[in-house]
């Protein structure tokens, strides 16, 4: 719960009072025809720990759905499992190095590979679901069958993200028929309701890919128990009814007649618990009848009230404003078509960017698990890349809305995962790397797998940790919460500084380099990634910043300083370009997706226009030379590059370049782009496209990773007039903006605390204090 105590008003340019605008655009999904494509055509919904997608199949209805927990692979699937580790895989580091310092870099991959990862057939791996590894499972999918006899009119599919609930509506006849989808946090419950005006009849029946344990009906409760072949897992999926008309159970199906209405109780859970090294022990069955009491003696509109009410409290924080409506009744995907044309649409521009809140909001809550590629929605037993946690740059895109979004709550799923992370972690630092500290690779998935990876060299980043450590900091700047830092944050982010003391190396120039490391995912094997420094940079630098506020660890403090200052920084090329590696030798022709030697422009702080210019020219140089193609997840990265650097219009070129369709019939592919159901393609679907671009768009009208507020940084010409209500600004700050004509006109910032906040806008600034709630009236001119 948020209690703001203290606000004041910032007036900027302006000679009489502004009113906020009063227009309120449902923001819909909408569709006049079922979905047949579940990539890129289902509709998604959640509550954080299932996620369900809809066809809005009219004779037959399919609802497919997946629990986070459920997984192949790990301990279960084969005895030798050992969490990804090659015993020993440290000794033949030295042995690395030497090849590299020869410069027989082919032979120093050949020996990474079979030393470092223990896997010699990579395709084969992942053909097979990648081995031990395993993969995030679909639990299985419901098929609600009715039959029609008459022809269908005025079908409607809706995905309404302003009260996080699926719709679909027609007529067949005399009978009308509407049904309401939703997900319920609190419950955990998923909830189906199919209504008619006329008695209808219904067959429902449940499939699952997976092993049939048993199955039961009893008190309108249908559950089937199943488990995983591979590594047998437990689970359990749970169907409760409700209905006005007759219901019975024959051969697996259950039978509704003569109904004017039933409603789907789903409950969904599994075995699996994070809990290092077994991670099992959870009750599944009792979780399960847990969910499923909560709706005793509740009507499904009371259900619906609970969920709008739980959800709003987060979706309505932030209310972003650009235009009408001028394409009513319009549907998703002929607006896309319409936008791929150079038609203006900024109705749908604000509802990809609130689209991707509801996604968050719907795929990670307090206790849940963390986002995946494809955040909790997946249809395979082998999803592409496993749908597991990639933290080259995926990851972590998955969770940069989260805090400037003003959804901190939703952060709390990763900064939990990370935490579980580091006890594998330190076994992997240890076995590869013999040393201090923990860290994690490419891929990693629940069962601690913290390695290398599959495959090398793209699977070798030894920088995971160190990256995905950045976060912990973020958390802790936008909410300025002290416990958490003690407690939570400031140990996993000094085990990550740990592994980095011991890991970076002297090099004859006297620079501390990342050895052997790899530039994600370009290039082979190095000395000297420029990307592995500037995470070890960022890291020290948060954790020197962290020891100071909880006034602990002084001795590591003053040694992350001196190893800090000994880094290699970011360099200059011949071409004017930033280097990617401590080689001058960066392809001014390539044109790869990865850009990974510019992180710290973003998400770090270490290169910005205002206190390393040169440096920042550089990066525009490489982002010049890499272009503004690429898959869905490489756009979005871009459009938060040219927001640091405050060219908003080459931004929003690249955001339009993201709404690029994508699998529509007669439109010519160019890679990334986005879905129908305005899933980012990569392609294939992977969430972390659409969260990228959502913070992005973030970054252009709000930035504050310099140590101060600056609103509009990186306005595009395009969005002449509007507003962003409900950003967050670290120092736990809530800001809202108004503009007109390209100028801002309008702001107010809340904070829950007493403090003094830097405030800049046009290249001007104002120091202000935050107490009273008496406001404060400040001019730029």
């Amino acid at each position: 719960m948020r209690y703001y105590l203290h606000y004041f008003t910032l007036f900027f340019l302006l000679s009489s009072p502004v009113c906020w605008a009063q227009e309120n655009n449902t923001f819909q999904l909408l569709y006049f025809e079922p979905a047949e494509d579940w990539e890129s055509e289902a509709l998604p919904i959640g509550n954080a720990f299932i996620g369900s997608m809809f066809y809005g199949g009219i004779h037959q209805e399919r609802i497919q759905f997946s629990e986070g927990t459920l997984w192949a692979g790990g301990p279960g699937s084969n005895e030798n499992y050992q969490f990804g580790i090659r015993k020993g895989a440290w000794k033949h580091l030295s042995e690395v190095r030497r090849l590299i310092d020869e410069g027989k870099l082919n032979e120093a991959h050949q020996l990474a590979q079979k030393e470092l990862t223990g896997v010699t057939n990579h395709d084969k791996d992942y053909l097979s679901g990648f081995g031990d590894y395993g993969a995030q499972q679909t639990m299985g999918e419901l098929f609600i069958t009715t039959k029609h006899s008459d022809k269908v009119e005025d079908y409607q599919r809706v995905l309404d993200i302003e009260n996080a609930e699926g719709k679909i509506t027609y007529k067949v006849g005399e009978n009308t028929y509407q049904r309401t989808y939703f997900g319920h946090y609190p419950s955990k419950l998923m909830v189906y309701k199919f209504e008619s005006k006329l008695p209808e009849n219904y067959s429902i029946q449940l499939a699952s890919p997976h092993i049939k344990v048993k199955e039961t009906w009893k008190k309108n409760t249908y559950a089937f128990q199943g488990e995983v072949s591979d590594n047998k897992m437990q689970f359990e999926t749970c169907l409760k009814f409700d209905t006005d008309g007759k219901i019975s159970f024959d051969n697996g199906k259950v039978e509704i007649t003569k109904a004017t209405y039933f409603v789907i109780y789903h409950a969904a859970s599994t075995e699996y618990l994070n809990d290092y090294p077994t991670y099992k022990g959870n009750d599944f069955i009792k979780e399960n009848t847990k969910s499923l009491q909560w709706v005793k003696g509740k009507s499904c509109e009371t259900i619906k009230e609970e969920h709008r009410e739980d959800y709003k409290n987060l979706f309505d924080r932030v209310d972003f404003h650009l235009d009408d409506d001028k394409f009513v009744g319009m549907s998703t995907k002929q607006r896309l078509l319409q936008y791929s044309k150079g038609e203006k649409d900024l109705w749908l521009e604000q509802l990809y960017f609130q689209y991707s809140r509801y996604l968050m909001i719907s795929g990670s809550r307090p206790g849940s698990m963390p986002l995946h590629l494809q955040g909790k929605w997946n249809d395979s037993t082998n999803p592409a890349w496993a749908a597991d946690y990639h933290m080259n740059i995926n990851q972590q895109m998955l969770y940069w809305p989260a805090e400037v979004t003003n959804l901190s709550e939703c952060e709390e799923p990763l900064n939990d995962y990370i935490e579980s992370l580091v006890e594998p972690g330190k076994k992997s630092a240890k076995e590869f790397f013999n040393t201090r500290g923990w860290t994690v690779s490419t891929m990693n998935n629940p069962f601690g797998f913290t390695s290398s990876g599959w495959g090398f060299p793209w699977g070798f980043f030894p920088a995971g940790g160190g990256w995905i450590s950045q976060h912990l900091w973020e958390h802790y700047a936008f909410t300025k919460d002290k416990e958490y830092l003690k407690n939570q944050a400031y140990p996993i982010m000094k085990e990550a500084a740990l592994f980095w003391v011991d890991y970076l190396t002297e090099n004859e120039n006297g620079y501390l380099v990342s050895y052997p490391s790899y530039s994600p995912e370009h290039g082979g094997i190095s000395k000297g990634a420029s990307m592995d420094h500037q995470i070890a940079w960022d890291l020290f630098s948060n954790c020197i910043a962290a020891s100071e506020i909880l006034n602990v660890d002084q001795d590591f403090r003053v040694e992350l300083q001196q190893l800090k200052d000994k880094i290699a920084p970011p360099t200059i090329g011949s071409w004017g370009q930033l280097q990617e590696w401590m080689e001058d030798v960066d392809d001014p022709k390539s044109t790869h997706r990865h850009v990974s030697h510019l992180y710290a422009l973003h998400p770090g702080s270490q290169i910005t226009l205002n206190k390393t210019p040169q440096l920042a020219e550089a990066a525009k140089v490489s982002l010049n030379a890499r272009g503004d193609n690429g898959t869905g997840w490489s756009l979005a990265w871009k459009i938060n590059f040219w927001s640091r650097l405050k060219d908003g219009d080459r931004a929003y070129k690249l955001f339009q370049r993201l709404l690029y369709p994508v699998k529509f019939e007669g439109i010519k592919s160019k890679g990334g782009g986005t879905y129908a159901n305005l899933f980012c393609a990569h392609p294939p679907f992977q969430l972390d496209g659409n969260m990228g671009a959502a913070a992005g768009i973030a970054e252009m009208l709000l930035q504050s990773h310099e140590g101060h507020i600056e609103l509009l940084p990186a306005l595009p010409s395009a969005w002449e007039n509007g507003y962003m209500k409900g950003l967050k600004a670290r120092g736990d700050v809530e800001i809202d903006i108004e503009w007109k004509k390209g100028e801002l006109v309008k702001a107010v910032v809340k904070s829950s605390n007493d403090k003094e906040v830097r405030v800049m806008y046009a290249g001007k600034h104002q120091i202000v204090n935050l107490k009273g709630g008496e406001p404060l009236r400040m001019n730029f001119k």
